[in-house]
């Protein structure tokens, strides 16, 4: 293998974040933890900066580098924006909520935050297995951290033990899934991995050796892809992480970290192994049937909103497996526009909760109730970001859920298209029910804080985007177009 010096510039997002993520982290041992607005001003400097360098470097045609382990193409471009963006407005809904309390750690929160868009931003540029798995742990090992940044928190804590351990185990079993692809094929770079599935002779008989080692390393590949996405069976980590962490980490990993973990999905499965979709589609099915079922069936149950929309993360990642379960074009914008909705309706969702906490932090339906009475426009903008999830029209959930059904009735899988509209149909009532609490039940306790300005009208942007590109869902859909 020859040596070819690295065209540093189509990289030049990730060597900013890591240099200024660098910077604040050796800051934050001479900052004081209470110049809180210090350390937030340096963040948003440093992810703009980042957004400036994505938009400046990104090239005109698909590009790679670094030994072709390095790929910058739309994909990226489109996935990164997304990222910073939401991060970004992820630390607006964040500011308030670290700022009444001083005890956390509020450095180390900020540092993490911005490592952990780092290894996202290498998950989506990958294009080996190696550099997949780099970005993978990276941004794995800042969750873990982020989850139990509360030690004064028993509920974190245990939390974090067991992402913690089950995340090393679904590492573990993607790791060895790589390394039985590395094994047969003898490359780690994807375009070569797809070359070489591509040409029918190295394709393995049904029957021998070669196809159970594939079998083999295909089962544990999509076993690591299930928990990272929180498909089920692979999926007991997310009610407890979602419901232990501090809100402002479970917006994060309900919101951003999804779209890292659609680019997983897309480079390793899509890019790498496509020629194989005969072979994981049906995995792909199984993961998405029960996860429509369980995902929307446990959400009912729950009286802690966290949970409800841990639960209701499960629902929507069986959507994202659907359109993905197509192995069309089609199917594969569907997803991806399918999470940048769910991405941006999320990050809503939990900034109405902490738009809504004080001292007490607000996470069960009993902290919404009534709240049409004390802050209507926050129930309006709860109502909206709700009824989105449930796929109501004219909202963007709507034109989500529409194209993910569209792209399996193309390939002629009406059943499970009808499977999927009966469970989005009782999924409804768990939403239903919230905006039921906000609107016609009594006020049972005080008027809580009125939220921030920036807060107030960062929510404002959100779900009023929900309604704009519900409207004209042509925008959006322009853009994930172009990508494939």
């Amino acid at each position: 293998m020859t040596f070819e010096l690295p065209d540093f510039s189509l990289a030049a997002a990730e060597l900013w974040l890591l240099t200024l993520g660098c910077a604040l982290l050796m800051l934050a041992v001479f900052v004081s933890a209470q110049r809180h607005t210090l350390l937030y001003g340096l963040s948003q400097f440093t992810l703009a900066g980042a957004l400036g360098w994505v938009w400046w470097s990104a090239p005109e045609s698909r590009s790679l580098t670094f030994n072709h382990h390095y790929v910058a193409d739309d994909l990226a471009t489109l996935l990164k924006s997304a990222v910073l963006l939401l991060t970004a407005v992820s630390l607006i809904y964040t500011r308030s909520y670290l700022e009444r309390r001083p005890h956390l750690p509020r450095a180390e929160f900020y540092v993490l935050i911005l490592f952990a868009v780092l290894g996202m931003f290498i998950m989506i540029s990958a294009h080996s297995l190696l550099t997949l798995y780099l970005g993978l742990e990276l941004l794995a090992l800042c969750l873990y951290a982020l989850v139990a940044l509360n030690r004064e928190h028993p509920p974190a804590l245990e939390a974090a033990m067991k992402f913690f351990v089950l995340g090393a185990l679904a590492s573990g079993l993607l790791l060895y899934g790589m390394s039985i692809v590395y094994g047969l094929t003898g490359t780690l770079e994807l375009h070569t991995l797809a070359a070489h599935l591509s040409d029918p002779a190295s394709l393995p008989d049904p029957g021998s050796l070669t196809h159970l080692a594939w079998g083999f390393a295909l089962t544990f590949l999509l076993v690591g892809l299930a928990f990272k996405l929180g498909a089920v069976p692979f999926h007991a980590w997310v009610p407890d992480v979602y419901e232990g962490a501090m809100t402002p980490v479970t917006l994060f990993i309900g919101s951003v970290s999804k779209l890292a973990a659609l680019a997983l999905v897309l480079r390793l499965l899509i890019e790498g192994l496509g020629a194989l979709a005969v072979d994981w589609q049906g995995m792909l099915m199984i993961l998405a049937v029960l996860s429509l079922t369980l995902g929307n069936l446990a959400a009912i149950a729950q009286h802690n909103l966290k949970r409800m929309l841990a639960y209701s993360t499960i629902a929507h990642i069986g959507f994202v497996t659907l359109a993905l379960f197509a192995a069309t074009p089609a199917g594969y914008h569907a997803a991806l526009f399918y999470i940048l909705v769910y991405a941006l309706t999320a990050a809503g969702a939990f900034g109405v909760l902490l738009a809504l906490s004080g001292e007490h932090e607000a996470q069960t339906l009993d902290d919404l109730q009534g709240l049409n009475h004390h802050h209507p426009w926050l129930a309006f903008l709860m109502l909206v970001l709700m009824a989105s999830m449930a796929g109501l029209p004219p909202l963007l959930g709507f034109y989500a859920k529409l194209i993910v059904l569209q792209a399996l009735l193309d390939q002629g899988h009406l059943a499970l298209a009808l499977y999927a509209v009966i469970f989005s149909v009782i999924g409804a009532f768990y939403y239903l029910r919230v905006i039921k609490r906000m609107y016609f039940d009594t006020p049972t306790h005080a008027a809580t804080p009125r939220p921030a300005r920036d807060l107030t009208l960062a929510l404002s942007l959100n779900g009023l985007l929900l309604i704009a590109l519900g409207l004209l869902p042509g925008l959006l859909l322009a853009l994930t177009h172009a990508v494939f």
